[in-house]
């Protein structure tokens, strides 16, 4: 891919930015280098390489979800300033 003019400013209308002349010459110059060294990395053999799946060796140590202390309705509604049979009644947020 050639970094040129025409992309920098395609660019620069897309993150809608005013670069000035030398932040364009300095992103043209750093996009080249990092186009550069991703095809260098293209020509590595990683055919015997095996997925990265997770970064860490670490693994979760995971606890039972299980259900405690658990209110029956009439206790859960009991100080609720407004209630519609079994549920919170509360003040519309999102209009439609």
């Amino acid at each position: 891919m050639n970094v040129d003019e025409a992309l920098i400013s395609k660019l620069e209308k897309l993150a809608r930015l005013q670069l000035s002349e030398e932040e364009k010459t300095r992103i043209t110059s750093d996009l080249s280098n990092i186009l550069d060294m991703v095809a260098k990395m293209e020509e590595l053999d990683t055919s015997k390489v095996e997925p990265l799946v997770y970064i860490s060796e670490e693994v979760n140590v995971l606890r039972e979800d299980v259900v405690q202390n658990q209110l029956d309705k009439a206790t859960a509604l009991k100080n609720a300033p407004e209630e519609d049979i079994d549920y919170f009644k509360v003040p519309k947020v999102i209009d439609l």
